[in-house]
C-alpha cells in the first residue's frame, strides 16, 4: 500500500509538473543582464535575424518561408536597425525593461518585447495622451 501511495504521489506530481505553461527562457536570460549586457544581446539578436534573412534569400530565393520569416521576424529588425542612428540602444534595453516589467508580459516572447520597443519609439508628442493618439493613428494606418 505505501509503494501505491508513493507512486500516486509521484505521478500527480509529475501531471502537476508537466501542465505548467511552456515559458520561453529568453525573458529569464534578459533579466540577469546588466545595461550593458542588454544592449550586447540586442544588437546580437537584431543582427542575428539580419544574418537569417539574408542567408534564406541567398539559399531559398524569396520563396514563401522567406516571405513568412521577413513579414514575422525581419522587417521589425530592419525598422529598429533604421532608427539605432537616431535612437540610442539604451532606449530600446529601456523600453524592452519596461514591457517585461509588465506582469502579463514577463514571459512573452522576446519579438513581443521588441515590437513594443518599437511601437514606443514611434510613439510622437510631449504629453501621453499626444502619444496615445499617435500610437492610435499608426494602429487606423495599418487597417487600411
Amino acid at each position: 500500500m505505501r509503494k501505491l501511495t508513493i507512486l500516486w504521489m509521484s505521478l500527480l506530481l509529475t501531471v502537476q509538473l508537466s501542465a505548467q505553461a511552456d515559458y520561453s527562457p529568453v525573458p529569464l536570460y534578459w533579466k540577469t543582464l546588466n545595461s550593458e549586457e542588454k544592449e550586447v544581446y540586442l544588437f546580437a539578436y537584431l543582427t542575428q535575424v539580419y544574418d537569417t534573412h539574408k542567408s534564406l534569400i541567398s539559399e531559398t530565393g524569396r520563396g514563401e518561408f522567406t516571405k513568412w520569416y521577413y513579414e514575422n521576424r525581419a522587417e521589425l529588425t530592419y525598422n529598429i536597425f533604421d532608427l539605432l542612428d537616431t535612437t540610442a540602444v539604451e532606449k530600446f534595453v529601456v523600453w524592452v525593461d519596461d514591457f517585461y516589467a509588465q506582469p502579463e508580459y514577463r514571459e512573452r516572447p522576446f519579438p513581443e518585447a521588441l515590437q513594443f520597443a518599437y511601437d514606443r519609439s514611434q510613439m510622437k508628442g510631449q504629453t501621453l495622451l499626444e502619444k496615445y493618439e499617435s500610437l492610435l493613428g499608426r494602429e487606423k494606418k495599418k487597417q487600411n
